[in-house]
């Protein structure tokens, strides 16, 4: 009988750092995943259009070319996953990566159950919520989403979404009229072992506004409620 093949991510690990690289494709690869090793920014461009990995793990400072516009350059064309490195351990910093297209940050130093928690999070994250609602697409007002394709689009132009940022609108388009707390909407889409992280919530909700919203600074779709959480506004 033929055994179903099961995909194994491919993980791309950019560091200029031998000993890093070492250590995390050891704990990645006990977990059974795939690596792949870039040396510096330059080669992981490369490397990504070639490879196509399932993830990439990305260091802030390398030589060449670094981690950050590494990270500008992909978001142009892939909506690849990316978690950065850094040593930095300011929440503003944090925040500047999340806003360039990062899905998660890490500092350095880490061990390895957060590495590996990081990762298993990040591929999950991935994965396109399997669901089936009752119809095949949502409208509200020049927004569309379908479920049957995952498409968006915003006045019949197609909108690219992560698919952390197409999880985070469905949630919240299936639940059109509803308040939904900051830590409903963490533990849905990111996890329970992100459930006091509000600052990946209040980035991703700016990221898609940005998107979506004819006036980001004035939302009529994704609104806030103050010390509670965000609704989306359904329209006819």
């Amino acid at each position: 009988m033929d055994k179903k093949k099961v995909h194994r991510p491919r993980i791309l690990i950019v560091d200029d750092d031998t000993a890093i690289t070492k250590f995390i494709r050891a704990n990645l690869e006990a977990e059974g995943w795939q690596t792949l090793r870039a040396a510096d920014g330059a080669v992981a461009l490369k490397a990504v259009e070639k490879e196509l990995p399932d993830l990439v793990i990305l260091d802030v400072l390398m030589p060449n070319v670094d981690g950050l516009e590494v990270l500008r350059r992909l978001r142009q064309w892939s909506q690849i996953p990316v978690i950065m490195l850094s040593v930095r351990e300011e929440m503003a910093y944090k925040v500047k990566c999340l806003n360039l297209g990062a899905d998660d940050y890490i500092t350095k130093p880490f061990g390895a159950d957060e590495l590996v928690a990081r990762v298993r999070a990040v591929l999950r994250r991935n994965e396109i919520v399997n669901i089936l609602p009752r119809q095949s697409f949502f409208t509200s007002g020049k927004l569309e989403v379908n479920f049957v394709t995952t498409q968006v689009t915003m006045s019949g132009n197609q909108v690219r979404l992560t698919p952390t940022e197409y999880n985070l609108l469905l949630e919240l388009v299936l639940n059109a009229g509803k308040v939904l707390p900051h830590g409903h909407l963490l533990q849905k889409i990111w996890g329970a072992e992100y459930g006091c992280q509000r600052e990946y919530l209040h980035v991703f909700i700016a990221r898609l506004r940005a998107k979506i919203e004819p006036d980001p600074v004035k939302p009529k779709y994704i609104i806030t409620v103050p010390g509670v959480g965000y609704r989306f506004e359904a329209m006819e």
